[in-house]
């Protein structure tokens, strides 16, 4: 997925511009949450990059989609893809810091793929480490705004590397936010999970749904699982 751009079904994600391109997990994030956003009318992307997931959200929602990004070629990016795509009348594009911006008012559901690699090595580039690495927005700072633009009934979902969910559902809890739902990533059924899809809200859950999905099966061909979720988006599934 190393291309200028990526076609989807009904819309152009153009990547030239950007550090972090179009990538698989990413995808499984916004399908899964696609799913699921129906009844809010009002989410935020935050991190958006090219604008992927306000997009995928979009598709199958009616609600108002801002998203926020801090690199300004990213955000450059992102509001050319909204300006091509049939949702740009309800898609959004701030530019700026998420800690520091002030948004029109609280939102119903917030989503974001949040730099992975808090305390490892950098990138290459001062862009990648942006992209990549949250030495500028830490989780536990994404948690707070997180918590300070969500309304009081609201949810927020995230993607996270497997190793670092347990971590994150402490400073969740921290926050008086609960999860609801998870989907456990692997590559394929012999590898170990590498991602976790998680689904907070402020209200506790009796019952907390826990999937499985692995992307490839042991011939290298994605799984029906996979291709049930992304067949709304990936032209050749």
């Amino acid at each position: 997925m190393s291309n200028s751009y990526f076609q989807f079904r009904q819309f152009i994600i153009r990547q030239d511009q950007c550090a972090m391109k179009v990538c698989t997990d990413a995808c499984i994030l916004g399908a899964w949450f696609s799913e699921k956003i129906s009844s809010y009318s009002r989410i935020l992307d935050i991190g958006s990059g090219t604008g992927l997931l306000s997009l995928m959200l979009a598709q199958k929602s009616k609600g108002e989609i801002h998203g926020i990004e801090l690199d300004l070629n990213a955000f450059k990016q992102m509001k050319e893809n909204i300006a091509e795509s049939n949702w740009k009348e309800r898609v959004r594009a701030f530019p700026g810091d998420v800690r520091s911006f002030a948004f029109p008012g609280k939102y119903d559901f917030i989503i974001t793929n949040p730099p992975f690699f808090e305390g490892d090595l950098n990138a290459g580039t001062k862009e990648k480490n942006l992209a990549r690495h949250s030495t500028e927005l830490t989780l536990s700072a994404l948690l707070e705004v997180i918590d300070g633009n969500l309304g009081s009934a609201g949810s927020f979902g995230i993607l996270l590397p497997y190793h670092r969910t347990q971590y994150f559902e402490g400073l969740a809890t921290g926050r008086r936010f609960h999860i609801r739902e998870k989907l456990l990533v692997k590559q394929t059924p012999g590898h170990d999970f590498f991602r976790s899809i998680l689904y907070f809200s402020r209200n506790r859950e009796h019952f907390v749904p826990v999937t499985e999905m692995s992307i490839r099966n042991g011939s290298g061909e994605y799984t029906d699982e996979f291709r049930e979720l992304l067949a709304d988006y990936y032209l050749h599934l």
